[in-house]
């Protein structure tokens, strides 16, 4: 018998309360105005189900959606709520749930406890008409292969608890903990599938068959086949898409049925696999492709996979011209949790994702009407801080990609031949390889908002006071060695020890500048990279980027409280004279004009009111250290050197750097990154900073760090091996991109050349997973081009206690080379200016150009 294909939703609905955004167990008083053959109760209070009538086309089922949706919102909003199809309420917590009251529930609650009441989660349902249960049965065991892809598109749950959970679906999580979801295994006829229900029931562990939740069943009610893994969807066109698809999948596995094609079963573990890829990645990243042997591919390339392989069947349903221009409408747009997330993005605040979805499900079946993409050239990427889904700028950007897009390429040419005045004018150069070369600056700056500062604020300070406490004890007591909190010879066998240190006063202030590398995923969230305590670089880079930008590009429109990183100077001495004896003068000793910093080291000395000196324009005068050509005492030493301070020699072979430790060991001169500061930012050192957050501060990480494996250790030495060519490998006294190695876009020769390397002195080297760095427009005559970023941010101490710590408004966006991983100068790398928005209460900067 062939199947009927008519087509039927149930959607389930979460109630919310408009003026707190929160969910309302309101459910009750709302069903009892609306008519019981369309609207039903669900296990919780805050949700309403609908039900639509059997219908045959798209078309229709869109206009049933429609009119269920707004008879319930006309009702709700009497009551001061709004309805939300959405998988999970973004500001729902445990605290919300109410049972509905009926025996069944309750008997429900009584069995499976906290299953239960965390069950604040809202699913589409789509139902197939196939009275045929044989049929049925065997249609959903072919069509299983596919379902991650419809739960892709369906994905609606990124928030939970009032938090982002790193899932685009957290409901479908949520939902695969009852007993009876999932996959039901090989069934041969709807006799087994009856055998299997029968047993599930008399094992008690379900109470009938209603509560077979598998992904996709013959429908406990109806003679349909029901799908049942998507989230609900605020938007109706993106049910109907899923309507569509799941219509033709059917069509086309009953197809091959008929004609007596066989077809191989997915592993169920394979299947679990596929689908909770899914659910983390939705379509942002990869999913698992449907195959014998699948492997990750682009989610939008999977889709659109699916539906040229459905196209048939679409035709016949006379479905494709609605189903592929809803694909590429859905794809272009990305789904909910796409759209949510870049709502939270603009400010931080789940109101505004709440009124989203709210808006989008009362709203017309497609929603707004998007903006024809302003970039249409623009490769646009998971992951891209500035340009979302359908080449559309996000909200922060769009006033400045406006600009930056009408520029002509002539236009662009001379502002690039202006930009290269201004470096050659400035000396604005890094020395790579003994060799100066131009500082390269982006001419498109990255906008971080202020809610993102604000927590990036707080946890690179609770990481800052961590080390800071790490480096006293280590110098010290070695507290954390004697606990075994540390290994004893991870930090006394490490290249960054320094036994001289520990001569230095007990109370000093080891590193008062530190500099984090932060690195924002395609999900997201923001990772450190790595912890830079000895020397760190770019703060003077960063502020010499925005008088740069400043000069190039003046009609950029400035937002509102955008911070002036120039504060930064004079934030820099009072942190490095805030221990120095009073009447003493700061200085900043350097390398020379041959370090590769010298560009910053001259203009950090000028910003902050500093002497620059080198090792001929220092002597020791009465237990003094004092500048050579005269002066007052210099009570702060500010080091920026590219040797260690002990090994230091004037021209005329005097030991300098021994006396001046001489004297710092007094307390007469307070020296800044002082010796042995390499032991807390030394690669291998990295694994332990989440360890001394908890030892020393007891807080968990506010930040977190990226999968960092240890070669020293056997176990991960043979694992890291094994995953060369999958892994990013680095020397743990690596600096500046020295020695890196990006497993996947290395050569064969390159990765066991590594592998060797490695496996011949394993605690020389540490492993990370792979990042997928977020990306930001950059510019060039041919037009805009995503590159990947990081950023260096510093922070200041002058104690350990969080009044002693502060973050300078500036930050170093690093940006790669095309083609490239590696942010850093010394592999081709650049930066960009860093636009931090405080607000207008905090801004230093709320017009177009900066003070000099």
């Amino acid at each position: 018998m062939s199947a009927e294909l008519t087509l039927g939703a149930e959607e389930e609905l979460h109630l919310i309360d408009l003026a707190s955004w929160e969910l309302s167990a309101q459910a009750p008083q709302v069903l009892s105005r609306l008519p019981s053959a369309s609207y039903s109760a669900e296990i919780q209070r805050t949700t309403v189900e609908t039900n639509t009538a059997v219908v045959t086309t798209l078309s229709e089922l869109r206009e049933e959606l429609l009119r269920l949706r707004k008879e319930l919102v006309a009702v709700a909003g009497r009551e001061g709520l709004g309805v939300a199809a959405v998988g999970t309420s973004p500001r729902s917590t445990f605290a919300d749930f109410e049972l509905t009251t009926t025996g069944r529930y309750s008997r429900m609650q009584e069995q499976y406890r906290l299953l239960v009441d965390e069950q604040l989660i809202c699913g589409t349902q789509i139902h197939v008409g196939v009275s045929d249960r044989d049929l049925a049965v065997d249609i959903a065991q072919r069509i299983a292969r596919d379902l991650p892809v419809l739960l892709a598109l369906s994905a609606s749950s990124p928030f939970w608890n009032g938090q982002d959970t790193g899932y685009a679906s957290i409901r479908s999580i949520i939902w695969q903990r009852w007993p009876t979801a999932g996959s039901p295994g090989p069934l041969a006829s709807a006799r087994e599938y009856d055998e299997l229900l029968a047993d599930l029931i008399g094992s008690g562990v379900i109470a009938d068959a209603k509560m077979a939740y598998f992904d996709v069943r013959p429908s406990s009610h109806a003679p349909t086949l029901e799908l049942r893994v998507c989230d609900a969807c605020p938007l109706v066109d993106d049910a109907v898409l899923i309507a569509g698809l799941f219509r033709a999948m059917l069509r086309a596995a009953e197809l091959d049925i008929e004609a007596g094609r066989p077809y191989l079963p997915v592993p169920p573990p394979l299947h679990r696999a596929a689908l909770w890829q899914a659910a983390r990645s939705g379509l942002s990243r990869d999913l698992v492709a449907a195959a014998p042997h699948p492997r990750p591919r682009p989610g939008a390339e999977v889709v659109r996979g699916l539906l040229d392989r459905l196209r048939p069947q679409l035709e016949e349903l006379g479905d494709w011209d609605a189903v592929s221009e809803l694909t590429e409408t859905a794809l272009a747009r990305g789904n909910s949790a796409d759209r949510q997330r870049a709502v939270y993005a603009e400010r931080g605040d789940l109101d505004d994702v709440m009124r989203l979805v709210v808006d989008e499900t009362h709203g017309p079946a497609g929603g707004p009407v998007m903006s024809p993409p302003a970039l249409r050239r623009y490769r646009s990427r998971a992951g891209d801080e500035a340009i979302g889904a359908g080449s559309v700028p996000r909200v922060a950007y769009r006033e400045l990609m406006d600009v930056v897009g009408a520029l002509p390429p002539e236009e662009v040419l001379r502002r690039e031949r202006v930009r290269a005045s201004w470096l050659a004018g400035q000396k604005m150069t890094f020395r790579v390889d003994g060799e100066e070369r131009p500082f390269a600056v982006d001419l498109v700056p990255r906008v971080i908002a202020r809610h993102e500062w604000q927590a990036l604020r707080a946890g690179l300070i609770q990481r800052a006071r961590a080390l800071e406490h790490f480096l006293g004890d280590v110098y010290g007591e070695q507290k954390v060695l004697a606990d075994g909190v540390v290994p004893r010879d991870v930090v006394l066998d490490c290249p960054g020890w320094r036994p001289e240190a520990t001569g230095l006063p007990a109370d000093a202030v080891r590193a008062p500048v530190m500099g984090f590398d932060i690195v924002r995923t395609e999900y997201g969230d923001w990772r450190v990279l790595e912890d830079n305590v000895r020397n760190p670089s770019g703060a003077a880079y960063a502020i010499a980027v925005r008088r740069l930008v400043d000069d190039v590009m003046p009609d950029l429109p400035r937002p509102p409280g955008l911070a002036d990183p120039a504060t930064g100077y004079a934030l820099l001495r009072s942190t490095l004279l805030a221990r120095a004896e009073p009447g003493t003068s700061g200085a900043l000793l350097s390398s020379g004009p041959d370090s590769s910093a010298w560009f910053e080291h001259r203009r950090l000395a000028e910003g902050a009111g500093l002497l620059l000196v080198g090792a001929d324009d220092l002597d020791i005068v009465g237990g003094h250290v004092v500048p050579r050509a005269g002066g007052r005492p210099i009570g702060s030493l500010y080091l920026r050197l590219d040797e260690e301070l002990a090994d230091l020699v004037d021209s005329a072979g005097r030991p300098i750097g021994a006396e001046v430790l001489e004297v710092a060991a007094t307390g007469a001169v307070v020296l800044a990154n002082t010796p042995g500061t390499g032991v807390a930012d030394d690669k291998a050192m990295y694994c332990w900073v989440p360890e001394l957050i908890g030892y020393y501060l007891d807080e968990h990480p506010l930040l977190q760090s990226v999968p960092t494996y240890r070669p020293g250790d056997e176990t991960e030495r043979r694992a890291v091996l094994e995953r060369i060519g999958e892994l990013v490998t680095k020397p743990v006294d690596g600096y500046g991109g020295a020695g890196v190695l990006i497993g996947p876009a290395a050569s064969a020769s390159e990765v066991a050349a590594r592998r060797a390397e490695l496996a011949a002195r394993p605690t020389d080297w540490v492993a990370q997973e792979v990042v997928a760095l977020s990306s930001a427009p950059s510019l060039d005559s041919t037009g805009l081009h995503p590159r990947h970023v990081d950023l260096r941010a510093f922070v200041y101490l002058t104690g350990t206690d969080p009044e002693d710590c502060r973050v300078p408004d500036l930050g170093l966006t690093r940006v790669a080379a095309p083609g490239e991983l590696v942010v850093n100068s010394s592999r081709g790398g650049g930066a960009k200016d860093t636009w931090i928005v405080l607000g207008p209460e905090e801004g230093g900067q709320t017009h177009v150009r900066t003070g000099r």
